[in-house]
């Protein structure tokens, strides 16, 4: 079977698709897993989405359903080790300028429900009703999310503090 271009797709939006994993999950490893099942249903219906669809578009839904779905469950696929892994030693000293690590840092306090509200509001740009239809839910729920986030956020401070401050100000 030809891919038709899926290859291609795969190589160009690969890394921005595990960014995007990453930001829903609040973990690298979860973000490419998560870009990685997602690219499987996205191989699956490429016959109907290429050329005339939106595979990216496609991808990212179903990515974000995924997120919402496993945030729901009590059991997340991970079991405690009896030893933790080596970590990297302390001291970087571009640790602190590191927006991607205070980012996750920073998302990795929510609930997976509220961080995949603030992604998708803040990160991809979506109103609050485009989240409420890809999420199956009320706007209601959307901004209740959103508020109880960013509260969250300014709650513990923080170098995103301001940055979410800003972003949820009335424009």
């Amino acid at each position: 079977m030809t891919d038709d271009g899926f290859a291609t797709f795969v190589g160009a939006r690969y890394p921005a698709l595990v960014r995007y994993g990453a930001l829903l999950t609040g973990d690298h490893g979860h973000g490419e897993d998560l870009a990685q099942e997602a690219l499987v249903k996205t191989h699956r219906a490429w016959r109907r989405l290429h050329p005339d669809g939106d595979p990216e578009g496609y991808t990212r839904q179903v990515m974000v359903r995924a997120a919402w779905r496993a945030g729901r469950r009590l059991w997340r696929r991970e079991l405690p080790a009896a030893v933790p892994p080596d970590r990297a030693a302390d001291g970087d000293a571009f640790d602190v300028r590191d927006t991607a690590a205070v980012v996750l840092a920073a998302l990795r306090q929510l609930p997976p429900g509220q961080r995949i509200v603030l992604v998708l509001r803040y990160w991809a740009g979506l109103s609050e009703q485009e989240i409420a239809t890809q999420l199956g839910c009320s706007s209601g729920t959307v901004k209740s999310r959103a508020s109880r986030a960013l509260t969250t956020l300014r709650r513990t401070g923080g170098p995103l503090t301001d940055a979410f401050a800003v972003a949820s100000s009335p424009r």
